[in-house]
């Protein structure tokens, strides 16, 4: 009777599951990757531009657009998405996005191709334009208590931000705002001067929220501007009550984990970009594998105006 529990208790709790079984069989050829993106652009039907009145679309066969069937007006799921003008196959789309959130640390270009059997470059581009849906910075103001932290990526481990040593490549800065229990905004910034990071704080983070960082001294003017300020001083302790920054930590070990184990190399061109995936991660960590829902509705919420510019 106890092992018949344990199996009813597995299999529900596997039942909404997304492996690559289900995955495959959801999505077992184009038109059916096609069909969902067209459910979900026009989720209240197609309101018809001639007939005036939301009508029945079908499908045309070998094209992906669809048909009223009555006035036989044609509309392109497609169109102002990043699918727009790719002759890659929607269903190597899909599961590339299907890669994206079954892994924690992230997918290299270079094993897509690998998979997809395409150029790297090709890859490469697949990756970098699913990122631009998980552009979530900004939006909703962080409340409560919040972590900021910042963090150097690239050149040498000794190349701290106090040394300069000579020929060592400049490190990049990324700035993390992380409310506790809630959702993070990571941010590539210039420099760690105090005009750089209040801008970024005042721009994210609610003025009757309570901020907690490092000793940093690019921080001490947070009072002035309304906020409630607590600080840890990192050379005498990590952890003093409830004032640390171990959940911006936590975050640092993640991204830096990721870009130097599985990518290896981030340019800064594109370091806000990786940001993004790994902040999107963590701003979906509750909702386990319905992130590729919400990965897809994005599809549909974020319109490409041409190549390189979204909205």
């Amino acid at each position: 009777m106890y092992l018949q529990h344990v199996y009813l208790w597995y299999n529900k709790a596997n039942m909404n599951k997304l492996s690559l079984k289900k995955f495959l069989r959801k999505y077992p050829h184009n038109d059916a990757c096609l069909d969902e993106i067209f459910k979900r652009k026009y989720s209240n039907g197609v309101d018809c531009v001639r007939c005036k009145k939301v009508t029945k679309y079908y499908k045309i066969i070998g094209r992906t657009a669809y048909s009223c069937e009555f006035c036989r007006t044609q509309v392109f799921p497609l169109a102002g998405t990043i699918f727009e003008k790719s002759t890659i196959d929607l269903r190597l789309w899909f599961y590339a996005m299907f890669l994206m959130i079954k892994t924690r640390s992230g997918v290299s270009a270079k094993q897509l191709e690998r998979e997809l059997g395409v150029c790297y470059k090709t890859a490469h581009r697949m990756f970098k334009q699913i990122r631009t849906l998980m552009d979530e910075n900004g939006g909703d103001m962080l409340k409560g208590d919040v972590e900021i932290d910042e963090t150097y990526i690239g050149g040498a481990g000794k190349n701290r931000r106090y040394v300069a040593h000579f020929n060592e490549k400049e490190k990049q800065i990324v700035m993390g705002m992380i409310q506790r229990s809630g959702k993070a905004y990571l941010k590539h910034i210039p420099n760690t001067g105090k005009w750089t990071l209040i801008k970024h704080i005042k721009e994210n983070v609610d003025p009757k929220a309570r901020i907690i960082t490092d000793q940093l001294p690019g921080y001490t003017q947070l009072v002035k501007y309304g906020y409630k300020h607590d600080f840890v001083n990192h050379n005498e302790t990590y952890v003093k009550g409830d004032i640390h920054t171990q959940n911006a930590e936590s975050m640092w070990s993640n991204l830096k984990r990721g870009i130097f184990g599985v990518y290896r190399h981030c340019s800064e061109r594109y370091l806000q970009n990786y940001a993004n995936e790994y902040a999107w991660r963590y701003n979906n960590r509750g909702l386990g594998d319905g992130m590729f829902d919400k990965l897809l509705n994005q599809v549909v919420l974020v319109k490409v105006l041409k190549v390189g510019q979204l909205v």
